[in-house]
């Protein structure tokens, strides 16, 4: 079997559990085209550039090797005959968060193997992410219909994880070695609304479905193994004020980090309005203060679109603004791109490309010079750290304040005998926009 993962952290959890599905019935997974039978594509189909990028993967998958399976958000748009349009001679498709479905189509035109062998399965399952850290995807799918997303359409409404079930996963992967859980989701602040926070049970102990009582117990269970636990995904509703007194003031022995990514997408309540998102950016202001007020350590990511449909110059220099006001430690920018079935589309006053472009070049300096700011006054300090990756006496690591691959990384330069997925004490020694520089403490 070879595999093609795509898209998002929830869209590789789902790779990850086709891929432990596919070993547990005994298929061995092939690292190339021409070593495999058959080959399953998992698809992005978000923005116009992710669904280029699937449909060419799509496409090279059956020039190289001609039996595709085809799963993913890009197979759930028009019941995949999207995807059959530009590519007829795939064997199946199917949409994302279907393992039984894409097994089924495994089935019917690979046979698994007769005498599995399950005893080869790690416990943990088939990770694509380093061994030190993995995503837990605690729900599918998202009750919100902001006129600028898909998603809804492609992944359904939210559909909550048992918490034991949740929880059971955390526990093997956290004794499988793993010392970071980063929690994914479509809204993770939702957890539970969907079963109205249904009482389930984890250590022969009621525990009800919902985000505080998660992160008590993950907290419990990072610090049982010393790893840490990162949330994304959190929406700024009220009962996330209950999360930040649970996170660790001393990340190096572990536990629910002082770290929140919140997607706040814009500050013109207008447009928040069109994007049919919560329009109270002065709240929102508030609430930020008040974390940090309970956790001076907390670190803030978020996202914002600029170029929404009808955004004019005073509503994005409002929103530079409240990028400025709330010194976001981490903020991502994307200018609006018309994804196909967005409601957002059908908006009057579409913003021209290069318009487009130079808001979201001026946000990111703006940001550019808050972060630097904010790294500048971790000079100085020490600073526990997860490396991530070691090179000769050089070694790439993170802070609590540093999810993997969306965030800045810690240049470590002394860092003979260190490990990757091991941790350290460091001395911050300089910084730039994005990133520490740092030697191993004495």
């Amino acid at each position: 079997m070879g595999f093609v993962s795509l898209g998002c952290p929830k869209a590789l959890v789902d790779s990850e559990q086709i891929l432990t599905q596919l070993r547990a019935e005994g298929y061995a997974i092939s690292p190339s085209y021409a070593g495999a039978d058959l080959v399953v594509v998992n698809t992005c189909g978000f923005i116009d550039a992710a669904v280029a990028e699937s449909l060419d993967a799509i496409g090279e998958a059956l020039h190289e090797n001609g039996k595709v399976i085809v799963t993913g958000c890009l197979g759930a748009r028009q019941g995949g005959d999207f995807v059959r349009e530009t590519h007829p001679r795939v064997l199946a498709v199917t949409g994302p968060h279907a393992t039984h479905e894409v097994m089924t189509a495994v089935h019917a035109h690979l046979p698994k193997p007769h005498d599995p062998y399950v005893d080869l399965l790690p416990p943990q399952g088939i990770k694509l992410t380093p061994r030190h850290y993995a995503y837990l995807k605690i729900s599918e799918g998202c009750n919100h219909r902001c006129t600028f997303c898909i998603i809804p359409s492609m992944r359904g409404d939210l559909v909550s994880r048992p918490i034991g079930e949740v929880l059971a996963e955390a526990e093997r992967l956290l004794r499988a070695g793993v010392k970071e859980l980063l929690v994914v989701s479509q809204d993770t602040s939702a957890y539970g609304v969907d079963v109205r926070y249904r009482t389930g049970f984890w250590e022969g102990r009621p525990t009800k479905t919902r985000l505080a009582d998660l992160a008590t117990a993950l907290d419990a269970l990072a610090r049982k193994h010393g790893a840490w636990v990162r949330l994304h995904y959190v929406y700024p509703y009220p009962h996330v004020d209950d999360l930040v007194p649970l996170m660790t003031s001393a990340p190096g022995a572990g536990g629910l980090l002082p770290y929140l990514d919140v997607p706040f997408q814009h500050a013109s309540p207008r447009i928040l309005k069109l994007m049919k998102r919560p329009a109270a950016p002065e709240k929102v202001l508030d609430r930020v203060r008040a974390w940090r007020r309970a956790q001076p350590d907390i670190t803030l990511r978020s996202t914002f679109i600029v170029g929404f449909p009808g955004e004019t110059d005073a509503e994005f220099d409002e929103l530079l603004a409240f990028v400025a006001a709330a010194e976001l430690e981490r903020v991502g920018c994307f200018a609006y791109s018309a994804v196909a079935g967005a409601a957002a589309n059908a908006l009057p006053c579409a913003v021209p490309e290069p318009v487009k472009e130079e808001r979201r070049a001026r946000l990111m300096a703006a940001q550019a010079d808050i972060s630097a700011a904010r790294l500048r006054a971790k000079v100085g300090r020490e600073l526990d750290v997860l490396i991530d990756d070691v090179d000769a006496d050089r070694a790439i690591a993170r802070t609590s304040a540093d999810a993997p691959e969306i965030d800045g990384v810690v240049h470590v330069s002394n860092a003979e005998g260190a490990r990757a997925g091991s941790f350290a004490r460091v001395l911050v020694t300089s910084s730039d926009a994005h990133d520490l520089h740092a030697q191993r403490a004495a």
